[in-house]
């Protein structure tokens, strides 16, 4: 744990030195950064919650979106990462922006089958009337994908 935070600092320095270098720089500090969201991406989807923990304590963005568009709250969901969930919701991470496809952490987590996750996602409380891109609200995708049932024993909860 002590060598991966030496190489974020690392990174991170790395990063902040170049922008006074010059325009130049600007693929390697996009490449540096991407390389520092690709670690934040693969500590979520490993489940590993010190490391996250060591990127959100640097300032990292909870929120910082993957090049496919995902936040690590909804690759955290897709990957059945349950305390990983928690964890970025307990630091405050937007369980209701969508990728995309317009679709949510909570949509995911119903397409996974992913119950608990689930749960813990709609207590985030997101607007009933949010639409993904095939223009289908939260019931009707849970319809869709056969977990009607599900969505329901959460609005019960």
């Amino acid at each position: 744990m002590k060598r991966f935070t030496h190489i974020i600092l690392f990174c991170s320095l790395t990063i902040y030195s170049t922008f006074a270098i010059s325009s130049e720089t600007d693929t390697v500090q996009e490449d540096l950064y991407q390389s520092l969201i690709g670690l934040f991406f693969d500590a979520t989807r490993i489940g590993n919650g010190e490391v996250i923990n060591e990127f959100l304590d640097a300032g990292f963005p909870i929120n910082q979106r993957n090049y496919q568009s995902y936040t690590a709250l909804m690759v955290a969901a897709y990957q059945g990462q349950r305390e990983i969930v928690q964890l970025l919701l307990a630091r405050g991470a937007n369980a209701c922006l969508q990728d995309k496809r317009g679709n949510t952490a909570l949509m995911g987590a119903l397409l996974k089958r992913e119950i608990g996750i689930a749960k813990d996602l709609y207590q985030a409380d997101c607007p009933s009337d949010l639409l993904n891109k095939a223009g289908l609200d939260l019931k009707q995708f849970a319809e869709i994908y056969g977990q009607s049932e599900v969505l329901k024993s959460l609005a019960k909860q």
